[in-house]
């Protein structure tokens, strides 16, 4: 590649790896005369302003990290277009590499590199920083076989962008927690579910979640359970089996935290290191036999009677002994203080606290907001159709009460609406239909009509959506009723010039109707149609009624007389008048 230079600094060499998020090169500081690795992000991210901001806040604060396991950030900057990082070149191959070669790693390598990457985490947990995507690919080996962390601060500004912006997860979706799988919030733990999966193909060489779509791999993350380790290989140990198990819980709360993980490890490895050693088997159950000491009996008492005229003495019931009461009032006192510390809180205690109001929440943001408040948190899940999955439906002790310090607070958070499997209504009359569909949880949204030559009118024919689907309870239901058959058109006879009887008989044989009649002056004979509307020979619905107009009686010399007016504009001719009309107007 031509060479080009950073900055006037940083000299890049040659492409050694790349993802979906940045190329990275080996490069050498010219300031200070060593090799470094150089990330430089791809151009669908150089023009997202909101992502660049988060991907340099990030970055500072991954900078600021100093560990043995964790790839060191020397510099963050732009040039022109290019966002780079500057980090540690650590030569060598990633974990999936490892994997890749040697199928699966021993126990023991798998546990050590488990502990360094669990060492890493805990580190970053605990300056606030979320690595977000954790995978083999971003694991690097050293030589002397340890672990470094990379990648910390680019994959957590990528996941808040994606997630923030375009509602998708950018990731590795065969490393998600059930959380980024769901796009709620993710926290300190959905690092060590990755983790826990990273250890699962460490140790099996397989992945626990596969599939054809990324989809589907996701929903196995939110659904199922993989299977045990042991069960892909039984001779991995029962410990190293509880430890994948414990940091795969679908619950984040089951899970430990990324310092307790690595204790577990830490424990997991001395059982193993002993047991190797022929000294603790960690397959055993064990347990220390119970040493019966003998008594000092003076010489005389030893004689003084033979050892078979020795009688037992009487077996008495350990339910009535006087330890056994004593210990059962002690345990059921330690019942009451415990169930009132986590019921009440401190009882000994004066401080008291406010219950912040967390209804509505994201129940990761809701357990922070009460857990700062030196309060014990509960989760309780249960379906909700008007909640989001993830938000906290109500608490009790409700927001504002005051109670003392270390009370147990209960939050209900949604699972959201509860999937169902819609019913068939078709066939069904329109009010069974609504009362099967609102029975079931659902409600009725549309209802429109059809016409049908299978089914009578009333009767339901579709329904959106169909049935057998899944939907989810308190969603909506459209529905399309029939309207019974389509009726035929036919041709409307021409019932012009026949008299009204005639016509109406002509009529009523083809199945129309006669509607309206109205009388209108005409040269035709009296009583005769002369039109109809709709006329002769149109397209009609039998049925339907048929307008006519007819010939009005007496009206044809007025309109004679009227078109002679109009010719003489009005105007009467003098005629002398008769003898008999002369003596009469006389």
């Amino acid at each position: 590649m031509n060479q080009r230079v950073l900055d006037n600094r940083y000299e890049l060499q040659e492409l050694i790896g790349g993802g979906g998020m940045a190329d990275v090169y080996k490069a050498r500081d010219i300031l200070l005369d060593r090799t470094v690795a150089v990330k430089i992000l791809h151009e669908q991210f150089k023009r997202d302003s909101e992502f660049i901001q988060k991907f340099h806040r990030e970055a500072q604060a991954a900078a600021k990290l100093s560990h043995p396991n964790i790839v060191n950030i020397y510099d963050v900057g732009v040039m022109g277009d290019d966002h780079y990082i500057v980090m540690e070149y650590v030569p060598g191959s990633t974990l999936k590499d490892r994997i890749k070669q040697e199928g699966h790693l021993s126990v023991d390598a798998a546990l050590r590199v488990a502990k360094d990457i669990a060492s890493a985490l805990a580190h970053a947990h605990a300056n606030n920083l979320v690595h977000c995507d954790i995978k083999p690919h971003n694991i690097l080996m050293m030589p002397d076989g340890s672990a470094k962390v990379a990648d910390f601060g680019i994959a957590r500004a990528v996941t808040e962008s994606t997630m923030t912006y375009t509602g998708n997860v950018v990731g590795s979706v065969h490393y998600f927690s059930p959380e980024q799988a769901k796009g709620t919030m993710i926290t300190p733990r959905s690092d060590v579910y990755a983790l826990g999966v990273v250890l699962y193909e460490m140790l099996t060489g397989q992945l626990p979640f596969t599939g054809e779509t990324p989809v589907s791999i996701a929903m196995k993350h939110l659904q199922e359970q993989p299977r045990s380790v042991r069960q892909l290989d039984e001779s991995i140990p029962p410990v190293v089996e509880a430890i994948v198990a414990r940091a795969m819980q679908k619950d984040a709360n089951m899970r430990p935290s990324s310092s307790e993980l690595m204790q577990d490890i830490t424990q997991a490895q001395q059982m193993l290191g002993g047991y190797s050693a022929g000294v603790v088997d960690p397959y055993a159950t064990q347990v220390l036999p119970r040493v019966k000491e003998s008594m000092p009996v003076s010489r005389g008492e030893r004689y003084a009677q033979p050892a078979y005229a020795e009688k037992e003495p009487e077996e008495t019931s350990v339910f009535k002994s006087k330890k056994f009461i004593a210990g059962l009032v002690m345990v059921l006192m330690m019942g009451f203080f415990v169930g009132a510390f986590l019921s009440f809180g401190k009882f000994w205690s004066t401080a008291e606290v406010e219950v912040p109001d967390v209804t509505g929440k994201q129940m990761t943001l809701a357990k922070q907001i009460l857990e700062d408040k030196r309060l014990r948190v509960k989760v309780d899940e249960e379906f909700s159709a008007t909640v989001p999955a993830g938000m906290v439906i109500s608490q009790d002790p409700e927001g504002g009460a005051k109670v003392k310090e270390e009370r147990m607070i209960t939050i209900k958070v949604s699972k959201g609406g509860e999937n169902i499997e819609m019913p068939d209504v078709r066939g069904l009359k329109q009010a069974d239909a609504i009362a099967k569909i609102e029975k079931m949880g659902l409600k009725v949204g549309r209802v429109s009509e059809r016409t049908s030559d299978e089914e009578e009118a009333g009767v339901v024919i579709a329904s959106d959506p169909r049935a057998g689907t899944r939907v989810t309870k308190g969603e909506t239901v459209d529905l399309v009723i029939s309207k019974g058959k389509k009726e035929k058109k036919s041709s409307v006879p021409d019932v012009t010039g026949l008299p009204l009887d005639a016509a109406s008989k002509t009529l009523t044989s083809a199945g129309f109707r006669v509607g309206s009649v109205e009388k209108k002056a005409s040269k035709q004979a009296a009583g005769t149609v002369i039109s109809q509307s709709p006329g002769g020979g149109a397209e009609a619905l039998s049925g339907e009624s048929i307008h006519l107009v007819v010939a009005e009686a007496g009206k044809v010399e007025e309109e004679k007389t009227d078109k002679q007016n109009q010719k003489t504009g009005g105007k009467q001719e003098a005629v002398a008048p008769k003898p008999n009309e002369t003596s009469k107007s006389r």
